[in-house]
């Protein structure tokens, strides 16, 4: 799930590994350190020069090549503050990651003649609906995975993140709601629900849980005995990572979020040794290794090449010319995977991102490669610019200092955002006053989809709190007029948004909307999304 920028923008961007870097470039950032020269290719260098860099307290990578684990290794901490060490059993969430594993499990459930790809979901869920009765009857299976459904960029992930008391078939039945953002199968929109959805497929047909399923079906086959599918599977184990954010631009320690009724989107917890496996399978076209049966294999080379195929289009941003190396000549989302090139040479990869933890996992079908970054952290630009070292030496392509290049353009574009709030800042009509006296705000307030949320006072403050997100509930302080800025307690959330009141001619609350108030928030923060009603004044209605 969830952010690139700060949290899982899971949910999220992460897969588009070029990201941070284009953005900066687009914005006109020019790549001051084009022209420096890159050292001779060190791992534990640049890795060391990464940590420091980025302020990740800890990293465990893997390389696979020609079937070979070449690297399994963990540098820095689990936990910042603390002595232990990360190594290649440490346990990392991977979120978004877990996108592959449920992909690969309706391969194996195609292979079996147990559905088809472009079977309608409705087949399989027939409770299954979306907003416009059409999308419900038309989508397939297929469309489940690749972001073409018309929902905008995250929408509906405030079901799921952060932690919420919403069961998965609450999640699901709630998707009728929500209002698509553009038409069916139109154009490319990173979302997370309708992974959910593919997980409660793979359950029902399993008749068991989607974790005990990709177990069974996956982890147990390959020999990932110490991966797990949730994070209460983690008592009893030390070797764990602890997830990190920034609270005012500081690293620190914070705790984990479980999303149990997202798996299917998120959900794998795996390390370096193990994720090493993983990638060796995939590479080898489902082919399990060190099986007495050599044919031994998840799923068919033609399920293979099926989740390796582009299926949506997505666009390609324009780069300024010290980052020209890093534009793909084609961009597209497969089944559970990210195809772009490099090099001449197609990428399957994803990304991962919750609370705390960023992952890359990134394969060159061509040379046999792979590589898997995992960090306890929630910058891009460490993966990002590690990703590309790692595949310059293995591919035997001239080395270029993408730690330096990509860390200029990641801090111009953290200023760049600074100064858009500064500016925001400086032209708001600072003494202005809201319409009402404060206590006509309060009151509860109902979303079509996600539900009811209250601001109520205490003390001398107003709070605004989601009835079923317990961790969003923060004071609201006036920005101007009848716009104020919602400040959540979990300050390393990094998601403050402004909550805005529309009144109608006699006065009283007709609406309130939100929206972020940083570019940096992560997507699945989808404030903007919502759009509150006086519950109130829609019982008077009625």
């Amino acid at each position: 799930m969830h952010m690139m920028n700060r949290l899982a923008a899971a949910i999220l961007l992460a897969f588009a590994a070029a990201a941070p870097a284009l953005a900066a470039a687009d914005a006109g950032v020019p790549p001051a350190s084009a022209a420096a020269p890159a050292a001779a290719f060190d791992l534990d260098a640049d890795v060391a020069s990464v940590l420091k860099a980025f302020d990740v307290p800890g990293i465990a990578i893997a390389v696979v090549k020609d079937g070979k684990v070449l690297v399994a290794k963990g540098f820095g901490v689990r936990k910042l503050g603390q002595p232990a060490a990360v190594d290649a059993q440490t346990l990392f969430e991977v979120a978004s990651n877990s996108k592959a594993f449920t992909a690969a499990a309706l391969a194996m459930l195609v292979d079996e003649g147990k559905l088809a790809w472009d079977d309608p979901v409705t087949k399989h869920l027939p409770g299954f609906q979306m907003y416009d009765a059409y999308v419900t009857s038309a989508m397939t299976v297929r469309d489940l995975l690749t972001h073409r459904s018309g929902l905008g960029l995250g929408a509906g992930d405030l079901l799921w993140w952060p932690t919420t008391s919403f069961s998965t078939d609450e999640i699901i039945e709630k998707l009728r709601y929500i209002r698509p953002a553009t038409s069916f199968r139109n154009s490319y929109a990173y979302d997370n629900l309708l992974y959910i959805v593919a997980g409660k497929i793979i359950a029902d047909k399993a008749g068991k849980s989607w974790g005990a399923a990709i177990r069974e079906r996956i982890l147990t086959p390959l020999g990932m005995a110490a991966t797990t599918t949730s994070l209460d599977e983690h008592a009893g184990n030390a070797n764990v990572a602890n997830a990190h954010s920034k609270i005012n631009d500081k690293i620190a320690a914070v705790k984990s979020m479980p999303v149990p009724n997202a798996v299917g989107a998120v959900g794998i917890n795996t390390n370096a040794e193990e994720i090493a496996k993983w990638m060796a399978a995939l590479l080898d076209g489902g082919k399990i290794a060190g099986k007495a049966d050599p044919e031994a294999r998840l799923f068919s080379a033609a399920q293979s090449r099926e989740m390796w195929t582009a299926q949506t289009p997505m666009k390609i941003a324009e780069p300024k010319p010290g980052l020209a190396g890093i534009k793909p000549n084609f961009n597209a989302y497969g089944l559970g995977f990210n195809l772009r090139d490099y090099k001449g040479m197609k990428l399957a990869q994803h990304g991962g991102a919750l609370q705390g933890f960023f992952s890359q996992v990134v394969m060159v079908p061509e040379a046999k490669l792979g590589v898997a970054i995992l960090t306890n952290a929630e910058s891009g630009a460490a993966m990002t610019s590690l990703q590309w070292r790692i595949l310059d030496h293995y591919l035997n392509v001239a080395p270029s200092d993408w730690i330096g290049l990509i860390g200029t353009a990641d801090r111009a574009r953290h200023a760049a955002d600074a100064k858009k709030q500064g500016g925001a800042a400086a032209a708001r009509a600072a003494k202005s006053q809201p319409s009402l006296a404060l206590a006509a705000y309060d009151g509860e307030y109902q979303d079509p989809w996600y539900g009811t949320v209250t601001i109520k006072p205490e003390g001398k403050k107003r709070v605004l709190s989601f009835s079923r997100t317990q961790d969003l509930t923060g004071e609201l302080e006036h920005w101007q007029h009848d716009t104020f800025i919602v400040r959540w307690k979990e300050r390393n959330f990094n998601a403050d948004a402004y909550v805005t009141f529309a009144l109608n001619p006699d006065g009283s609350i007709e609406r309130m909307k939100m929206a972020p108030v940083s570019s940096e928030t992560d997507f699945s923060y989808d404030f903007a999304d919502l759009s509150f009603t006086p519950v109130k004044a829609k019982k008077a209605q009625q």
